[in-house]
């Protein structure tokens, strides 16, 4: 095999993904058209259940917050394996992870500051299909032989739409079992051990370290050993054992980072009114080229700012759904309301919040090159000391952390729909190796791999999403009819 081979490999997956959230390109009439399917199947389905839904997030963005940190968040005698709140927890704990950090700040790097209002507005619509794929997730649950919860788009293809579907079933949980190695698994330890070596290098940690391609490598491999040992211990207690830690783990993960970020903000407020600015001039024309920045286009703004906002908050690839499903619960309805939460606190505070980081700090002019450490050079520079690098790597490993738990449970269950309860033992394991893997390989190429992976498991999810949305807009009417006024 030739030498150029891997570069070669880099560049199909690079285009594939291009392909696939960028568009097709086709000739038509001597012109060349792109047609960016998965972003207006993304689009138009959460379009769809909103309108469907009668704007479900806003009406009842209140009552979704209520439920989730309230009384009907606790744990119940209801069936099920951890209680609402700790679904919701191992949800978010699955998606705050480097796609709030490293994510928004790749897509702002590459798509300008106008790919942070595409994250919204994907956000926004996607509230509404995160709330249909928990309802639909709880409606259609099943137990197994363990006598635990299983649910997600698999169970919803084949009990919903019928058997005949089961292939599309299958389908998704071939895609999903192996897309969380890329986007749950080993982006999140090459963006722990990346993150690990910057601390290093800038010798935030302590002394002043001059670090060669060995030492480097060796850093990475002892990153991934740690981070590795630390996974297998709560996964092999499986969903409650998750549940507890996401539990505990994500409030205070975010709640410290989100503080860090508002601080950097407002330490930069007379920059605010032209970040917004630039935001929403930009997402409608395009960047021009500013100090190291390459500029960008209204599609690449687009595509860049939906791609890491589906990577971010998952609403779509059918992931969360399979934590809704094992929560305390009677009511598919109730879940879902909460679950929608998930993407409110992902995507409207979190991501918002770092991509406002780095436009008022300046630091997006650095260009795509500067991505991996645009968050912690934002940081640094709003931060006194050291402390912003500091928050981000403390960041950067908590949010990984809890992403590697999170995904690892969505596929066990993608795994276990496909061939048994026989196969999660070897599925952890490998699960386990995956991580150190990851923590020594090339990010532009993870996050390739990721970017692809993910858009073929949402494909199955949002055909049944659409095929199903009169069943989620049902069972939401009867809920609230019952509700009191």
């Amino acid at each position: 095999m030739e030498a150029s081979d891997p570069s070669k490999f880099a560049d199909f997956i690079g285009k594939l993904s291009g392909w696939l959230w960028g568009g097709i390109p086709l000739e038509v009439a001597g012109k060349e058209w792109t047609i960016p399917v998965l972003l207006i199947l993304l689009g138009g389905t959460g379009i769809l259940l909103t309108a469907r839904l009668g704007v479900i997030q806003i009406r009842r963005l209140g009552t979704g917050l209520k439920f989730a940190f309230g009384a009907k968040g606790r744990a119940s005698a209801k069936e099920g394996d951890v209680s609402p709140f700790q679904a919701l927890m191992t949800a978010l704990a699955a998606t705050i992870g480097t796609g709030n950090i490293v994510g928004v700040a790749t897509a702002i790097a590459v798509g300008g500051p106008g790919a942070l209002f595409w994250m919204w507005v994907i956000a926004f619509i996607g509230m509404a299909t995160k709330y249909s794929e928990a309802l639909l997730a709880v409606k259609f649950r099943i137990k197994d032989a363990e006598g635990k919860m299983n649910g997600g788009p698999m169970y919803y293809i084949e009990r919903g739409m019928g058997t005949n579907w089961k292939w599309l079933a299958v389908t998704f949980a071939i895609f999903g079992s192996v897309a969380a190695f890329g986007i749950g698994n080993m982006v999140q330890a090459n963006a722990v051990a990346h993150n690990i070596r910057e601390l290093v290098s800038a010798d935030v940690l302590a002394g002043s370290w001059q670090l060669g391609d060995f030492e480097i490598a060796k850093l990475e491999l002892i990153t991934g050993l740690v981070l590795a040992f630390l996974t297998g211990l709560v996964i092999l207690g499986g969903i409650k054992s998750i549940g507890r830690v996401a539990a505990f783990l994500v409030p205070i993960m975010a709640s410290f980072y989100m503080l860090g970020c508002l601080y950097i903000i407002l330490r930069f407020a007379g920059e605010i009114p032209a970040a917004f600015g630039l935001v929403f001039s930009d997402a409608f024309s395009g960047t021009a080229a500013t100090g190291g920045f390459v500029g960008s286009t209204i599609m690449l703004a687009m595509r860049m700012g939906v791609a890491r906002g589906v990577f971010s908050n998952e609403s779509g690839l059918g992931s969360a759904p399979i934590a809704a499903a094992a929560a305390q619960t009677d009511e598919p309805a109730e879940q879902a309301t909460i679950s929608m939460m998930g993407t409110f606190i992902d995507s409207i505070l979190v991501c918002s919040l770092t991509g406002l980081a780095l436009i008022v700090t300046g630091v997006w002019t650095g260009g795509p090159d500067t991505a991996g450490s645009m968050t912690q050079a934002a940081f640094s520079k709003g931060l006194p000391g050291t402390a912003g690098g500091i928050i981000v790597g403390i960041g950067v490993i908590t949010f990984a952390y809890s992403t590697l738990l999170g995904w690892s449970y969505y596929g066990e269950r993608c795994v276990e729909y496909l061939i048994g309860l026989k196969a999660i033992v070897f599925y952890r394991i490998i699960w386990v190796i995956a991580v150190v893997i990851g923590s020594v390989g090339g990010l532009r190429l993870v996050w390739s791999i990721a970017d692809v992976l993910n858009a073929m498991m949402a494909l199955p999810n949002l055909i049944a999403l659409i095929a199903l949305s009169g069943v989620v807009a049902a069972e939401t009417r009867k809920y609230w009819a019952k509700q009191k006024p």
